[in-house]
């Protein structure tokens, strides 16, 4: 009773966004969320990096670089300083930033600032000897009726599964609010470079995979997801799953294909001349090539297609590694991965893949996932996971056959 009482009064003081459903939507995050999470940060850094190397990093990062043509004051500090991070803070500094340790506290305090004493929709970790993850369900004890199988992006090196609860939560809610009845969604909280490298990631997304088909028990359910890093890992799953090169270093081959994928931002290609640093974007082209390098590990090519799907061109495999509802991609106009991202969409359309990709006129990278953070409005920072439910639901409805409506569409994220 205490409890609830509490919570009404924090949630008449500080009303958060309740879903007719069940769900939930946060609000904004204000320069108050960016002190807490920095409070949050402070301890985890000096305990993880060393008090001397945390003050170095905050002292080099205080003249920043200029940055976006569309941005909000308060989106154009943030991601001034994602910039500047990407580019110059060392990966081992970066994941603390993304971490367990800092991104739960922060969501939690999140929540209780909105009227939230806990989560109303029901999320739980998962974790086995091969693969570890967390589960967000609207209802644990019934069938799904649509399985998000979801992978994180973060260059390899960054981000956890935790960094993008929120993310995920609300999402859920959307896919909740569109006519599901009961979505789900697996988010791989995947090892990160340098702990390990390939093939370490894919074994481990297989065998999230594998558990997500168990409990979907129909693979046409199932939609494969994910942006940057992870939307790679998604990829190169689907090749694996696909793959007829007897003498290739494959895993999964046997298990059924998924019903659709919806990547955003997808770093298709490890390392590619083709990715220069742009006015808007917050990606470093010179870094990503470091990163890739480091994920494909000493003894793998960074060439190779189940390592780097954009190094894939064979259409015959393409076709394969379809989903049956074929392959949906949002990326932003003014990322560095969009020339590959392109390449790749008329690569696939060639190959007879039922794909459509959406371009966000002067968007960067991962927009959909980072206006959620960043955005003011409701209606923006709601746009492109509307968008993207809206194509599953479109599509693992049977409103789209493959081989219609292929082309490559503007959308404003």
């Amino acid at each position: 009773m205490i409890r609830n009482l509490i919570g009404r009064l924090i949630h008449n003081i500080m009303p958060g966004h309740r879903t007719r459903d069940g769900g939930m939507i946060l609000g904004p995050v204000s320069y108050l969320d960016c002190i807490v999470f920095c409070i949050f940060l402070a301890p985890q850094l000096i305990w993880n990096v060393g008090l001397i190397a945390t003050i170095k990093c905050v002292l080099e990062a205080l003249p920043f670089s200029p940055f976006v043509r569309t941005a909000s004051p308060f989106e154009d500090f943030v991601i001034r300083c994602v910039r500047y991070a990407f580019a110059n803070i060392p990966p081992n500094i970066g994941r603390v930033f993304f971490s367990k340790q800092v991104a739960l506290p922060f969501l939690r305090f999140r929540m209780l600032r909105h009227g939230y004493l806990r989560s109303p929709v029901h999320w739980r970790e998962h974790v086995t000897a091969n693969f570890r993850g967390i589960w967000v369900m609207k209802d644990p004890l019934a069938d799904p009726d649509v399985v998000l199988y979801y992978a994180h992006g973060g260059g390899f090196s960054m981000g956890s599964a935790y960094f993008y609860l929120e993310f995920l939560l609300t999402w859920l809610s959307v896919l909740s609010s569109s006519g599901f009845k009961n979505p789900a969604i697996f988010a791989l909280d995947y090892t990160l470079v340098p702990d390990a490298s390939y093939p370490t990631q894919i074994h481990e997304a297989i065998e999230g995979y594998r558990y997500v088909l168990k409990v979907a028990r129909d693979p046409a359910i199932v939609c494969v997801s994910g942006d940057s890093a992870g939307a790679t890992l998604m990829l190169s799953l689907l090749l694996h799953l696909s793959c007829k090169d007897p003498k290739a270093k494959r895993y999964g081959v046997g298990l059924p294909m998924p019903g659709l994928a919806v990547l955003i931002s997808p770093w298709t290609t490890l390392v590619s001349p083709r990715h220069t640093n742009t006015t808007s974007d917050y990606l470093d082209a010179e870094q990503l090539s470091t990163y890739g390098k480091q994920f494909s590990g000493n003894k793998i090519s960074w060439s190779d297609p189940l390592v780097s799907p954009g190094c894939c061109h064979d259409a015959a495999w393409w076709k394969r590694a379809s989903p049956s509802k074929g392959i949906f991609i949002a990326y932003g106009e003014e990322e560095v991965f969009a020339p590959e991202v392109h390449d790749l969409t008329a690569r696939l359309n060639k190959a007879g893949v039922w794909v459509r990709s959406e371009v966000a006129p002067g968007g960067i990278h991962a927009w959909p996932v980072a206006s959620l953070f960043l955005s003011t409005s409701r209606e923006k920072r709601l746009k492109g996971v509307n968008d993207l439910t809206k194509e599953i639901r479109q599509r693992l409805s049977g409103g789209l056959d493959a081989g219609e409506n292929k082309s490559e569409g503007v959308i404003d994220f």
